[in-house]
């Protein structure tokens, strides 16, 4: 694969979301990765999680296969598993031994709650970690429970792209001559980091502690979804005030006194009840066509199937397909060292002894 990353090996212990997230991340972006999975495990060739790997079978309760892992990591560069804090220990293949074994390796560890505090050991899903972390709290309509945001925030924006940009910044130091290390990235943490801003506005009295009253969080009637006459919806972002005159303009409600005041948190609630009046009088298509030519931060909200046909989309080939699956393609975008287009998942292989030796062999 080429990227930035080319030259890199990761090898990866087969896990579910934000594990497998990062290990594409990185294999995205030109590191080899080598993803280990149990004898017999099902195989998911629709996965995009698993795209761009070698799948090799083995099982760690093997000590002959448990050497023969440890020796894929003597070669490797870095190493991401997902349990829960302990069992790579009670494995024998914990930090102390795989980074005797190569002082270099960055071992990266995935877990929901980190490696230590209190609910270490607890089982927990995405929506347990966003919950403790305050996110989940932030996600919701003024006076309704928390939605959850599906599993974006704590699996993959808290969870695995954390673990990736910590690989990466990890490797970095190698090449800079620090010794290897652990990486313990837990989406409580992860997810809590992506609330940064909202503590900042919180700290200078900008945000309120309740979900849906604040400018970001549908309180404010410019930045919010609306339902059109057709049962789609639009988004509107406009929170400057160029764009928000704009916003007016386009839904003809400019000379309206009761819009006059944008930043008056006493108003919003009439601002959007109205609003949500004028959205309801035309279809999502009809409303793209007003907004067209302003500058207004206004978006049609896309289904899954119609992201796929947005013309933007289509422009920047934003989606791709992968052995006959759509899905996203890398991100970002470089442009003196571009990605490869993804492969889509390989079967799993037996012959972990002779990629072995194909390694030891490149390295002699």
């Amino acid at each position: 694969m080429s990227g930035p990353l080319s030259g890199i090996r990761i090898i990866e212990i087969a896990g579910l979301g934000p594990g497998p997230f990062a290990a594409m991340m990185l294999a995205d972006h030109g590191a080899e990765v080598i993803r280990i999975e149990r004898p017999n495990a099902p195989f998911d060739a629709k996965d995009p999680l698993l795209r761009s790997r070698t799948m090799i079978a083995l099982d760690l309760k093997k000590e002959e296969d448990r050497q023969q892992f440890r020796a894929l990591c003597r070669h490797a560069h870095g190493l991401i598993e997902g349990f829960r804090p302990g069992v790579m220990e009670r494995l024998g293949l914990g930090p102390d031994v795989l980074l005797s074994d190569n002082p270099s390796l960055i071992y990266g560890r995935m877990t929901g709650w980190g490696q230590d505090g209190p609910l270490a050991h607890k089982a927990g899903h995405d929506i347990n970690y966003i919950a403790v972390s305050g996110a989940l709290g932030m996600c919701g309509r003024a006076g309704k429970k928390p939605t959850p945001p599906a599993n974006l925030v704590g699996d993959f924006g808290g969870g695995g792209m954390m673990l990736a940009f910590g690989m990466v910044s990890a490797l970095l130091a190698v090449r800079n001559g620090a010794a290897g290390q652990v990486i313990d990235a837990a989406m409580t943490d992860g997810s809590a980091l992506l609330t940064s801003m909202m503590w900042g506005f919180r700290a200078n009295g900008l945000w309120m502690d309740k979900r849906g009253v604040n400018i970001l969080d549908s309180g404010a009637p410019f930045y919010d979804t609306y339902e059109t006459a057709d049962g789609e919806y639009i988004a509107l972002g406009s929170i400057e005030p160029q764009f928000y005159a704009q916003l007016l303009q386009c839904t003809g409600l400019a000379d309206d006194p009761l819009f006059a005041n944008q930043m008056s948190p006493p108003d919003w609630a009439a601002q959007k009840a109205k609003l949500t009046e004028v959205i309801a009088s035309r279809t999502r298509a009809e409303w793209e066509t007003a907004f067209a030519d302003a500058d207004a931060c206004f978006a049609p909200v896309l289904s899954m199937a119609d992201t796929l046909e947005h013309p933007h989309n289509k422009a920047r080939q934003t989606y791709i397909t992968v052995g006959g699956v759509a899905q996203p393609a890398p991100a970002p975008r470089y442009s003196a060292t571009p990605c490869d287009t993804p492969r889509p998942p390989e079967p799993v292989r037996t012959d972990a002894a002779t990629l072995l030796a194909a390694f030891e062999q490149a390295s002699n």
